[in-house]
This record gives C-alpha cells, structure tokens and sequence, in this order.
C-alpha cells in the first residue's frame, strides 16, 4: 500500500464539512463527538478567530483519507495506538516475537533431541 498508515488524513466520509475534525478523531482514537465538541468549546473560550483560521488551514493542507486504508476495525485500533505511543507498540511487537521465538524453540528441541520413548515405540512396531 503506498499510503502512510500514520500520517494525518482528512476524513471527509465521516466528516461534516472538511473532514478536519473527523480527521483528528481517527488519528488520535478519541471519539469524533468529543473533538467537534473540544474545538467548538475552544472557538467560544477565546480562540475565535484563530481556531478558524487554523481549521482552514488544515482543511486546505491535509490530504483526504484513501479509500480502504485500513482492512479492518482492529487494523485501524492498532494504527492508532502506533501514532499515540510507538514506543509502547514496539515493546509489544518485540514481546509477541520473543514468545513466538520461545516456542518455536521448545518445538524444535523437542523434535531435535533425542525421544528415547517415541524411538522405542517405532522400534517396537518393526
């Protein structure tokens, strides 16, 4: 896939007018209702015109979300707790590969080492 999974896309399927907000949400992972409401709050408390002038800016140097970035729920899940902590994703990552890693090496020392019980059975068939 050539898109980038943790870049910022505007989401303009769920988005109400340029996708900004909607963008936000599938970034962090917070619920699109909570950002509309945070940026709506925000414009209200002081930041008039500044919090329009930034939503515009965004609205115009984003790029819209590709259609079928992500396979699935739980693939879009993960991308999100890559983007907010990539350490912590890592550290995940490497822990499943080490478990995999150990027991792939229990399966090859059993098979490897010497079964005297399996090779007296075998002999006992002949």
């Amino acid at each position: 896939m050539s898109a980038s999974r943790t870049k910022f896309y505007l989401d303009k399927q769920n988005g109400k007018w340029s996708g900004v907000c909607a963008g936000i949400a599938d970034y962090t992972g917070v619920e699109v209702i909570w950002v509309r409401l945070g940026a709506v709050l925000l414009t209200i408390a002081g930041g008039f015109p500044w919090t329009l002038i930034a939503y515009f800016a965004v609205a115009w140097m984003a790029s819209p979300k590709p259609l079928g970035l992500y396979d699935n729920p739980e693939d879009a899940k993960f991308w999100q707790g890559v983007r907010t902590n990539p350490r912590r994703s890592t550290s995940e990552v490497r822990s499943k590969f080490r478990d995999i890693d150990r027991r792939l090496s229990d399966i090859e020392v059993f098979y490897t080492s010497r079964n005297t019980r399996l090779a007296d059975e075998i002999e006992n068939l002949r």
